[in-house]
Formats: structure tokens, sequence, C-alpha cells
């Protein structure tokens, strides 16, 4: 099969397009012809090294842990899906290697859900990882409920875009930093936009001075530090960029698989609580350009790449 691959770790640079191995398919996996990945910022950071900590690369690696495809074939022990079922995945294992930028996945049966219906490909595989760390942060960490205040970091970007909406449908309202050019982007979502940068603190509380019930820092630094002060009497703080967040007495998020989740979020997509804005789809052997625009760190919404 085709696939992106890399052999050693760096940026786009490293990566390669061309064949490798078919995946075997486990018991309890199930073979997937991949139609869509979605790039995320922690594909590119896990390519230049700085999950070597915590996940070994057993090189070459496939990057990517979203994908959206069709059943090829279930492992003999799978009685959950069928040949022709199209589903989603977050695909992650606890070492780097076989990831989703390829024309087949083996995913294990922990990692799937089904796709929702009234998405295409390229936006359904954008759900499983920003959907996922924004619907488990929100429900976990930050236990948001109807009536609270949130303030989301980065609102415009994949994970908070989707936070912005998850936290609507839990009928919170909530705030949310962006740059002034995604403002009514945001506003279209549901969310109050405030500039982020200096001022913030004092930006936000002119929206609400009691302070926030709930904040989630998708950014780190001086977001995470504003976000402590700007919590009211008994706030919950959740961070997925700064551990930091720990000292702070909040609450650090790392997203896992979960197909409960995941089809809870793609119920949430077919009922319209839940939408993607795709910000490019590029075709599988333009994977590096694709990470680049990720990298910039300027995109409204998700990256998306496509398999033929």
């Amino acid at each position: 099969m085709k696939a992106i691959t890399y052999r050693r770790y760096g940026g786009p640079e490293v990566l390669d397009y061309g064949e490798v191995p078919d995946p075997k398919v486990g018991p309890d996996s199930v073979l997937i012809r991949v139609r869509a990945a979605a790039v995320n910022p922690v594909d590119w950071k896990a390519q230049a090294g700085y999950l070597d900590p915590v996940l070994d690369a057993v090189f070459p690696v496939i990057p990517g842990w979203d994908v959206a495809g069709v059943v090829e074939r279930p492992g003999p022990a799978v009685t959950e899906f069928r040949p022709g079922d199209e589903v989603i995945g977050y695909v992650r294992e606890d070492f780097l290697s076989r990831g989703t930028f390829a024309e087949y996945v083996a995913a294990p049966l922990r990692t799937l859900a089904r796709k929702p219906r009234n998405l295409s490909f390229a936006q359904a595989a954008c759900i499983p990882l920003a959907g996922l760390t924004a619907y488990q942060a929100l429900t976990g960490a930050l236990r948001v409920t109807e009536g609270d205040t949130v303030l989301v970091h980065a609102a415009a970007g994949g994970v908070g875009s989707m936070a912005v909406q998850l936290a609507r449908h839990m009928g919170a309202r909530v705030i949310g930093t962006a740059s002034e050019r995604n403002h009514d982007y945001l506003r279209a979502l549901g969310a109050d936009p405030v500039v982020y940068g200096d001022g913030l603190a004092d930006r936000v509380r002119e929206l609400v001075p009691r302070g926030v019930d709930a904040a989630l820092d998708l950014v780190g630094g001086q977001a995470l530090t504003a976000s402590a002060e700007l919590l009211a009497r008994g706030g919950r703080l959740a961070s997925i960029a700064d551990p930091e967040v720990l000292a702070l007495g909040g609450r650090y998020v790392f997203v896992r698989p979960d197909p409960n989740d995941l089809q809870d979020l793609t119920d949430l997509a077919e009922r319209g609580a839940l939408g993607v804005e795709l910000a490019a789809v590029l075709p599988l052997p333009r994977t590096a350009e694709a990470q680049r625009l990720s990298a910039e760190g300027h995109t409204r919404g998700k990256i998306a790449v496509t398999i033929d």
C-alpha cells in the first residue's frame, strides 16, 4: 500500500511517500480503507521527537492518529462492524509506528465508532482527536454543566472550535479567545469572542466581572496564568498544553481513545450540534505541505488529507 513515512525525527522534510507492507489485522482489530486523515499539531510534534520520553518510535513510522474510512475486513473476534461500514477512529497506540496517513490502517476496536452520516470523510476524520480532547476536558476535568461560563483559549482552532460547540450544547455560556479576524466565526458558533494577548484578563472581566466557572487552556504560558486569575470561587481549570496547570490546582488532559465518547460525538454531529470547519484539504502525497500549514498556528478549524 501507499503511505507517508519517516525514518528519523525531524520536520516535514523527513516525510516520504511510497510503498510499505499492508498492515496485519489482529483478532480485535478492523482493517480500514482510509478515505481521509486529519492533521493535528501532535503529529508533527511527535515526528520532531517531542514525545520521545513517553512514546517509543518504531521506524519507519507512519504518522497520524485520526481516520475516516470504510471497513475492508474485520478481525475474527469483531462482531460490531462489517465490510462496507463507514467508521471514524482515534487510532493511537502506546508507541509510534502504525498511523493513519496510509491507504489502509488496522485499527483496534476500542478506537472506533460509526462515521457521522451527514459529514464528508474529510470532515469526519477531523472529529476524533480534537473532538475527544474537547469532550473529555469539558465532561471530565471541568465538569461543565448548564449555566456555567466557560473560557476557551484558541477557540477558533481545531480543539477550541469543538470545545465551543460542545460547551454551548451543554448549556454553558462560552467566552473564546481568538484573533480579531476569527471573531465573526466564534459568534456564529455561539461564543463571545475576545482578543488574546496583553490585557486579556481585563477584557474577560468586562464580560464576566465575577469570573468564569471553568477555563480550558489550549495554549499554555500566559494564557494559562490568566485563566487561573479569572476563575470564580470554586472555578475549575484544565490544560492540554501546559503541565504547569497542576501547580495551579487544575487538571492536565491527555486525550485517550474511547469508543463510547466517540459515538457520542458522532451522535452530536448527526444532530447538528457539532460541525467541522475545514481550513484545507490536500491529497495524501502533499502531507508535508499540510503539516507546514498546521505548524504555522493560524489555522481556523482543521486540515485533512484525503486518499483516492
